[in-house]
C-alpha cells in the first residue's frame, strides 16, 4: 500500500506531461499555466488563510526564500513545460525531465557540501549521451549543425529550474507546515505570472480545454504533491526518489495510447541510457575525493 503514494504521483505527473501537449491549440500557454495557480489558490484559499495569517510571525523572516521558491518551482517550471510543449513531443519531454534528479545531486555536490561519487560522475556522463541522442533524433550530426530545438532547450532550462527548486528546498529547510508553504508558492505564482496572462494572446475557458486546467490543477498541483509528501514520509526521500526513474517510461506509455506519438529506436536507446545513468548516480555510492563547503549563502 505504501508504495501507491509515490506510483500514484509519478502517474499524475507523466500525465501531466501528456496534458501540456493536449493543450496546445486548445489554449495558449501563457493562460493554462496562471488559471492552473489561480484555480489552486482559491481553492486552497479558504482552508489555508488563517493558518497563514496565525503563522505570520514565523512566515515573514522567510518570505524572501519563499518567494524564490515560487517563482522556480511553481512559475518558471511549470509554464516552460507549457511552452516547450507548442514544439516537442511529451515523449521527449519526460525523459529531459528525467534528468531532475541527476541535476539535483549534481547541485547538492556543489552547494550542499555533498561528496562526488563515482555513480554522479559516471551517471552525469552516461545520462547526457542519452539526452544527446534524444534531442539529436539519433543523429548528433544534425545537433551540431543546427543545435537544439527550442522545445527541448525550454524543457531542459525548465528541468534546471526544478532541480535548483530542490536543492534549495533541502539546503533552507525551511521550518514552515508543508501546506502553507506550498500554499505561499501558489500565491507566487499567481503574482508573477499575472503579468504574462495579461500580456498574452487568450482563447478563455471553453469546452475543449477546462477538463486540461482542471488536471492541471485538482491532481498534477494538488493531489500528486499530497501522494508525494507521503509516499516521503513512509519510505523516506531516497527511496521515493527511486520512483521518479519511472517517469519517462509512463510518459512515454501514455503519450504513445493518448497522442498516438511514435517510440522510435532513438527515444529507446536515449531513454535507456538517461534512466541508466540515473540509476548509476542513486546506486554507486564509491565516494571521491574530500566533501566541499557548500558555495552558496544561507540567505540570499
Amino acid at each position: 500500500m505504501q508504495y501507491a503514494f509515490p506510483l500514484l504521483a509519478i502517474l499524475i505527473w507523466a500525465g501531466n506531461t501528456v496534458i501540456n501537449k493536449m493543450a496546445v491549440g486548445a489554449i495558449f500557454p501563457a493562460e493554462i499555466g496562471f488559471y492552473r495557480w489561480l484555480l489552486a489558490g482559491l481553492l486552497f484559499t479558504p482552508f489555508m488563510l488563517k493558518p497563514v495569517l496565525a503563522n505570520w510571525a514565523a512566515i515573514k523572516p522567510n518570505l524572501g526564500k519563499v518567494f524564490i521558491l515560487g517563482v522556480l518551482g511553481m512559475a518558471v517550471y511549470q509554464s516552460l513545460a507549457y511552452f516547450a510543449a507548442t514544439v516537442t513531443s511529451a515523449t521527449n519531454m519526460g525523459i529531459i525531465l528525467s534528468l531532475m534528479p541527476l541535476m539535483a545531486l549534481a547541485l547538492a555536490i556543489i552547494a550542499l557540501g555533498q561528496r562526488l561519487t563515482a555513480g554522479a560522475l559516471c551517471g552525469a556522463v552516461v545520462s547526457l549521451a542519452g539526452v544527446l541522442v534524444v534531442v539529436s533524433g539519433g543523429n548528433l550530426g544534425v545537433l551540431l549543425e543546427h543545435g537544439l530545438n527550442q522545445g527541448d532547450a525550454m524543457m531542459l532550462i525548465a528541468t534546471f529550474a526544478y532541480a535548483v527548486y530542490s536543492t534549495l528546498l533541502k539546503k533552507w529547510q525551511l521550518r514552515l507546515p508543508p501546506f502553507q508553504l506550498l500554499y505561499l508558492q501558489v500565491l507566487v505564482a499567481i503574482i508573477v505570472l499575472f503579468p504574462l496572462y495579461l500580456s498574452s494572446p487568450k482563447t478563455g475557458l471553453q469546452l475543449n480545454n477546462i477538463g486540461l486546467v482542471l488536471y492541471a490543477c485538482l491532481l498534477a498541483s494538488m493531489l500528486a504533491p499530497l501522494a508525494w509528501m507521503q509516499a516521503v514520509s513512509r519510505l523516506g526521500p531516497s527511496r521515493t526518489t527511486l520512483f521518479f526513474n519511472l517517469l519517462p517510461v509512463v510518459t512515454a506509455m501514455i503519450a504513445a495510447l493518448v497522442l498516438g506519438e511514435e517510440l522510435k529506436p532513438f527515444h529507446l536507446y536515449g531513454g535507456a541510457l538517461t534512466l541508466a545513468g540515473v540509476v548509476l548516480a542513486e546506486r554507486w555510492k564509491l565516494q571521491l575525493g574530500k566533501a566541499r563547503k557548500p558555495h552558496i549563502q544561507n540567505a540570499l
